[in-house]
């Protein structure tokens, strides 16, 4: 056997393990991380309208297939979830942003109570959300976070649908690893919470206005 032959299969092996690389940067030991962003959303001013505050029902977050995990999701190119290895979530994105969603409901000042499901406590509307999904997109420079949901105001009285948006937050990573993904993401959280604030205060104006 000729030396090339000889070196060629081992050329085939090592290109093989340099493809298996192929994505963002990991150390070895493990890392377990939290979306605990600092929460900055306005109080909204009460509606005159209403003689008293209502109270507000926040639903557990529904996540996307592929996305109800602890893992952290991470896109090399698009509609391919991969995730990393050795880096977590603490729970389920969905799980941590149900408190999250309910203290920033409450820093609203709109709400006399807000209330995290499950409960029995009788409610007045019900926050929904859906289709949650959480993933840093490697195929930007610099990678970027990427959160998107979809809420619904649910009239707990009249059994309806209020309103319903979708949102979609993008906030680029400082680094292009897993921590960066982490703090990318905490900052997206934030933008979302203080969106969502907003469009449900206008969503019970909105109702206020109707039953009028």
């Amino acid at each position: 056997m000729s030396k090339s032959a000889r070196v060629m299969p081992l050329l085939m092996f090592l290109l093989s393990l340099q493809g298996c690389s192929f994505g963002p940067a990991e150390q070895s030991a493990p890392h377990t991380y939290l979306l605990n962003p600092n929460i900055a959303v306005k109080r909204l001013p009460a509606n005159p309208a209403r003689t008293a505050p209502p109270t507000l029902l926040v639903s557990a977050p529904r996540a996307q297939a592929g996305f109800d995990t602890p893992r952290m999701a991470y896109l090399l190119r698009p509609h391919e979830v991969s995730y990393y290895a050795v880096n977590h979530w603490v729970d389920t994105p969905s799980r941590m942003l149900l408190r999250l969603l309910a203290e920033s409901m409450e820093s609203t000042g709109l709400w006399r109570a807000v209330v995290q499901a499950p409960s029995t406590i009788r409610t007045e509307y019900r926050l929904d959300c859906d289709n949650l999904v959480l993933e840093q997109q490697f195929f930007w420079t610099p990678s970027r976070v990427r959160l998107a949901l979809r809420a619904q105001m649910i009239d707990m009285n009249r059994q309806d649908v209020m309103s319903a948006h979708d949102f979609e937050v993008f906030e680029d990573a400082p680094s292009d690893d897993a921590y960066g993904g982490v703090v990318a993401a905490n900052r997206a959280v934030a933008k979302l919470l203080g969106e969502l604030a907003a469009w449900t205060g206008a969503s019970i104006d909105e109702s206020t206005r109707a039953k009028r």
